[in-house]
């Protein structure tokens, strides 16, 4: 390995500031991880730049597959660092909590591993539309593109916001796309390619076939979850029931227990209703049984008109 030497990283120290005020604690495990791995290898590259970065030449033609692994954790200079590893930190922390730390390292090393291949892919393309070979050995390194895929997903996951591009506001749907547009115009040196290949793997995984693959190759290990379940509702409580004798054997139940499986809309609807049959029934119980708050049936459904007439009842008594 070759240890940077020389001067002083303003930009690293900056990053190690920005993460000391976001708290060690505060930072989900794998995106933690990433933020060091970054780091290390900014600090400790394992080879020069022009060894790592990955292009069609070198990737494809001489395959040196390495460089898929390779290029995505080495960074240009401590700027480039910085910028990354910032976008990163804040897009960790939110998909993180979102999709669970075991799903998010998978995410993190498919996408790495295969935006690389997306890029080489572009640049071969070019190469052959624009009759140019210099774009077989267009050469990139960084964060960058795993980073730009991260976005779509995590606009994905949260639609109808906003973003300020420039001091422009984007609707994020279509920020990403902005974004590409607006980096390559401040900064013609980044890869245009390799932040496209980005977008690109975000959306194959958002609106293309990428999920279900990942889904399937990872359906053998249980240790993967799928991040659209529901999680157990007491999952972080298991401790809970073993405080009290009274729970010794009881058993965290299900997130789908209380739910029954129906949608949030469907939810509220069933919510609505039942509320209006405990008014109907006095809000008295059968059988003295305990209800699930808001999700339950009466044994026994009345005649529509019965309901009617219960409730010209309830509105003469007013």
């Amino acid at each position: 390995m070759q240890r940077r030497q020389g001067r002083v990283n303003a930009g690293l120290l900056l990053l190690l500031y920005q993460i000391s005020q976001v708290g060690l604690q505060n930072i989900p495990s794998v995106t933690l991880a990433v933020l060091v791995l970054n780091i290390f290898f900014f600090l400790n590259p394992v080879r020069p730049l022009h060894e790592v970065c990955i292009s069609v030449n070198e990737g494809f033609y001489r395959q040196n597959w390495q460089r898929l692994l390779l290029s995505p954790v080495h960074h240009a200079d401590d700027w480039h660092l910085y910028y990354n590893m910032i976008s990163m930190l804040w897009k960790g922390i939110m998909l993180e909590r979102k999709l669970k730390s075991v799903w998010f390292a998978y995410i993190i090393a498919v996408f790495s591993v295969l935006i690389g291949v997306v890029y080489m892919a572009l640049e071969f393309m070019l190469v052959k539309i624009l009759n140019d070979p210099s774009y077989e050995m267009n050469c990139a390194v960084g964060f960058s593109g795993v980073l730009f895929a991260l976005k779509v997903l995590n606009n994905h996951y949260n639609p109808g916001r906003v973003s300020s591009v420039l001091g422009l506001q984007i609707s994020s749907k279509y920020a990403c796309w902005v974004e590409l547009v607006a980096i390559h115009l401040i900064s013609p040196g980044t890869s245009f390619a390799g932040h496209l290949a980005g977008i690109l793997v975000g959306l194959m995984y958002t609106m293309g076939p990428l999920k279900k693959i990942m889904k399937a190759c990872a359906g053998g290990f249980t240790s993967f979850t799928d991040p659209d379940r529901p999680r157990d509702y007491y999952s972080g409580y298991s401790d809970y029931y073993y405080r009290y004798p009274d729970y010794q054997n009881t058993t965290p139940r299900n997130y789908y227990d209380y739910t029954g499986g129906l949608t949030e809309e469907e939810q509220l609807e069933r919510a609505v209703l039942n509320s209006l049959n405990e008014r109907d029934f006095g809000g008295a119980t059968y059988n003295n049984e305990r209800r699930p708050y808001g999700f339950w049936f009466p044994p026994e459904q009345n005649s529509e008109e019965e309901i009617r007439r219960q409730r010209l009842r309830r509105f003469d008594r007013r």
